[in-house]
């Protein structure tokens, strides 16, 4: 019987924290529809406005994302080389580098829809991928994949892949050669020149 009870125990745990728990395509669906109802209400974030929309993506957005992760699988090996001062200036360089990509794509938002399902969930319940279809008025459609993992009872974002390319994966190799040249500060000083708009070998 105390295995029973034991057992037992763990299951109200685990449906306790789930149904406090948003499920992760919910929680998709609710951050891009607030999102996408602020920027077509927003004349200046159409008109092109950086700040309002960086404002937007800081405030509405990043909670949802684990840059931490998503720097260490986009440094690969190298991430283990990095020194916590290191590993700290990537992540802020590289959460800065995803803010400025997404605001631009937000600045070009023009009446797309978006349907969202979860494609899959582990049988631990602790990770996830959620599909999405972005319908462009006159193109073609864009294919998204969310990953994300589950961490203190909230969804996290790891990685997105847009028609089957991830953008970790898609930052590695440019990330591994600066990395080869330059070493790890200089991959953090490529990365910096980059956010403040200068020219520099990391591209995706």
């Amino acid at each position: 019987m105390k295995w029973l009870m034991t057992v037992l125990a763990g299951l109200m745990a685990w449906s306790t924290a789930i149904a406090g728990e948003l499920a992760p395509d919910a929680m998709i669906k609710n951050v891009t529809d607030d999102v996408l109802a602020i920027v077509r209400q927003d004349k200046d974030i159409q008109a092109g406005d950086t700040r309002k929309t960086v404002d937007l993506v800081q405030t509405k957005v990043l909670p949802h994302f684990d840059f931490e992760r998503m720097t260490a699988l986009a440094m690969g090996k190298d991430w283990r080389r990095a020194n916590a001062a290191q590993q700290s200036a990537l992540v802020n360089e590289f959460r800065t580098l995803l803010v400025r990509t997404y605001s631009k794509a937000l600045t070009e938002y023009r009446n797309q829809t978006m349907t969202i399902k979860l494609a899959r969930m582990q049988p631990d319940g602790g990770d996830a991928r959620v599909q999405a279809k972005v319908r462009q008025p006159g193109g073609k459609d864009i294919l998204l994949d969310y990953d994300l993992e589950s961490r203190d009872q909230a969804w996290k974002v790891y990685d997105i892949s847009v028609d089957g390319i991830s953008l970790v994966t898609n930052y590695r190799s440019s990330f591994a050669q600066e990395v080869s040249a330059n070493g790890i500060d200089g991959l953090i000083k490529s990365l910096h020149g980059k956010n403040q708009g200068t020219p520099d070998s990391t591209k995706p």
